[in-house]
Order: C-alpha cells, then sequence, then structure tokens
C-alpha cells in the first residue's frame, strides 16, 4: 500500500539536490570554519554563501541573518535577547495567545522572572486584531512577537499593520516565520520586522538548522555563550553541512515558490471543498482566504481526532490534529480554545498540509477515504448518541 504523506506541516523531506549539496561538507570539506587553514576556509566560505542565499529569500542583508538549531532557538533568542538587553528601558512584552510553544513557554519563563506578558485574543478565525496590539502598549513595552502565519490552523496575520505600529512607537518586533518563509513571500522592510525565526527542515531543507533575522542595529544579547561564532551572536561551532542545505533550500524556494503556492492553493481548496460536501457537521478552522496555500484545518463533530488518524494510518494516510511539538499532549489546542471553539470541538480537529510531493490523486484518496471512517467512528460514538 501506497503511503500519502499529507503533514508537510509537522516537516518535509530533504530535497534530493538539498541533500546533493550537503553531501561533500560532511567528508572532503569537512573544516571547522574558525580554522584559518585552507580546510576551515573553505566550510566558512561555504556558511556566508549560504547565509547570503537565506539572506536573500527574506529580502535582508547577509550580515542580518544568525544562524541557529533551529526556530525554537530562534525565537528564544529573540524573546530572551532583547528582554535582557532593555530592561532598563522597561519589562513589558505583547504576545498572541496562539502562538508556537516555543514563545509562549519562553514568555511563561520570563514571566516567573518579573517581566509582564500581555497575551492578545484572536478572534473565530485566529486573527489578532492590530487595534488590541495598540491599546495594549505602554510606556514599558520592549517587544511585540506576533506569528507571520499559524502552524495549526494556517491563518496569517495583519503582520504590516503591527510592524507599523511598532515602529511608530519605537518598539521592537518579532515574528515567528517558520510557517511562511519558503512558501509565501516574506519581506522583512515591507513587513516592518526586525527579528524573524525560521527553520529549514520546514522547507525541505534538514533538521537541525534555522536562523533568526537581526535588523542591523536591534539591540539584544547573545543566547549562547562560547566562542565568538555568528559575528559573535551565537556560539558553538556551526553545523556547516546543515547550514549549507538550508542555503541551497532557499535558493530552490525563491525560483519555485510562486508557482508552487499557486499549485497547493487548488489542491487545498479541492480538499476543502470536498470534504465540506461529503461530511456533514464538520467545520473549517482558521481564516478562509488569508490562510497558507497548504493549509486544511478541520474540526468533525462527535469525534476524537486521534481516533480518525488512526484510522487514516491503517489506509496509509498521515495526517496529524495540530502541531508536532505537542502531539503527545492529551490536553486540546490551545489555538483552537482561542478561537473560541469547545473542548469537544478542538479534541476532534484534523489537519492536512500538503507539499511539493502532494499529487491530485493523493486528494481523491482522502476524499474517498475519509468520510467512511467518519462515519464508522460516529456509528460508535456516545458524544453523537448524547446529541441526538
Amino acid at each position: 500500500m501506497k503511503r500519502l504523506y499529507l503533514d508537510y506541516a509537522a516537516t518535509t523531506p530533504a530535497h534530493p539536490e538539498v541533500v546533493g549539496a550537503m553531501l561533500s561538507y560532511f567528508t572532503d570539506a569537512f573544516g571547522n570554519p574558525s580554522s584559518i587553514y585552507s580546510y576551515g576556509q573553505e566550510a566558512k566560505g561555504a556558511i556566508e554563501e549560504a547565509r547570503v542565499k537565506v539572506a536573500s529569500l527574506i529580502s535582508a542583508r547577509g550580515e542580518e541573518i544568525a544562524f541557529t538549531s533551529g526556530g525554537t532557538e530562534a525565537d528564544n533568542f529573540a524573546i530572551k535577547g532583547v528582554a535582557f538587553a532593555n530592561e532598563n528601558r522597561g519589562n513589558h512584552i505583547i504576545t498572541s495567545s496562539i502562538e508556537h510553544h516555543a514563545v509562549i513557554e519562553t514568555c511563561k519563563f520570563l514571566e516567573k522572572r518579573g517581566f509582564s506578558i500581555t497575551c492578545l485574543p484572536v478572534d473565530e478565525y485566529g486573527l489578532v486584531n492590530p487595534n488590541d496590539v495598540e491599546k495594549a502598549i505602554t510606556d514599558k513595552t520592549i517587544l511585540i512577537s506576533v506569528m507571520h502565519a499559524n502552524n495549526e490552523v494556517g491563518t496569517i496575520e495583519p503582520i504590516t499593520e503591527i510592524g507599523r505600529i511598532a515602529k511608530e512607537v519605537g518598539i521592537y518586533f518579532h515574528t515567528d516565520a517558520v510557517q511562511t518563509v519558503g512558501h509565501i513571500p516574506v519581506d522583512v522592510n515591507e513587513l516592518g520586522i526586525d527579528l524573524l525565526s525560521m527553520s529549514a527542515h520546514k522547507f525541505y531543507g534538514p533538521k537541525g538548522v534555522g536562523a533568526l533575522y537581526i535588523r542591523k542595529g536591534t539591540k539584544l544579547i547573545p543566547f549562547m555563550h562560547g566562542g565568538e561564532q555568528e559575528r559573535r551572536r551565537r556560539a558553538s561551532t556551526e553545523n556547516v553541512p546543515a547550514i549549507v542545505g538550508f542555503g541551497k533550500a532557499a535558493e530552490l524556494a525563491r525560483q519555485e515558490m510562486g508557482e508552487e503556492a499557486e499549485r497547493l492553493t487548488c489542491l487545498r481548496d479541492r480538499l476543502i471543498n470536498g470534504l465540506l460536501e461529503r461530511i456533514d457537521h464538520i467545520r473549517l478552522n482558521g481564516h478562509p482566504v488569508m490562510r497558507l496555500p497548504n493549509n486544511i484545518n478541520i474540526s468533525v463533530d462527535f469525534v476524537e481526532g486521534e481516533s480518525i488518524l488512526l484510522n487514516l494510518d491503517l489506509e496509509g494516510i498521515c495526517a496529524s490534529t495540530g502541531s508536532a511539538c505537542s502531539s503527545s499532549s492529551l490536553e486540546p489546542s490551545h489555538v483552537l480554545l482561542a478561537m473560541g471553539l469547545s473542548p469537544e470541538q478542538a479534541h476532534g480537529s484534523l489537519r492536512f498540509s500538503l507539499g511539493k510531493w502532494t499529487a491530485e490523486e493523493e486528494i481523491g484518496r482522502v476524499l474517498e477515504v475519509l468520510p467512511p471512517i467518519v462515519a464508522k467512528l460516529r456509528a460508535m460514538s456516545p458524544l453523537l448518541k448524547s446529541h441526538r
């Protein structure tokens, strides 16, 4: 049985060209970039070439990119780095109720150490209201952190408006763009962003490498201490093969992103419309229009999402109930609860996320398989019986 992978928001397979670009840096060009002899300088040159490619993907300068171990470290670096470097100015941070756990938990950490955190609500589509951001600002506010697009429901946030508000009052603005970089156009200057987190494995690069964009002049302290790597911003010997792969993935994304987004949007809409037509008592979660090209998140009434996933897996279809980072948790999605869904509706959620190797026939396969699975589970569901 052929397996269908429809969980690209969790991770993506590395592109063959990415793997090819990385290989020699495991063997022939294995030098430490901090070494002054030829092996080291060859590795250092490869890092700087990749840095420029990654920067170009978001219309930044190479010197504004600091490589990290992934999106989580980049989020921690941005928020803690700004917080501790600007304590003399204030201790107030604004974020939203639907952020990734890497942001939420970092803010909780800072709150225990005397910082004040304002967590903004969202509407039924998962949108942050820029007016709420403006109203939350005080004379102690030093940072606003709102994600570019939500990893669970795919809603794209009004980042340009929030960036404009932040700039007008001289507050640093960070966005977790792990789900958008490489998939939709991201221009840090047009969006008004000072710090941006990204991760290579979300767009066909290797795992274990990400980056933080740091606008020139942004005041923050290093998150990692030790050597002088990454312009003294992030100690530790650089992961050269992964960084090279990151650069190649960024290069490919620039070339293919527009056409790929258009293709995936068509597949996404076909799956959304097909599910809404074939299954009753379901709802689409997230904004119907301002959403990622590859994201479909639905809530199925009277059924547990985990039960659906297990039955889909038996049919060779891989999907998820939301964030891969919290898939082992029994708690309902904090994102869906923040959007006003009940715990029962949140537990019945299902996310399909499409990617480069998703084919038209795979959408047809899901539309063929999922309705009878839902019907079977509902026939056994005490939730449906109590509803009747």
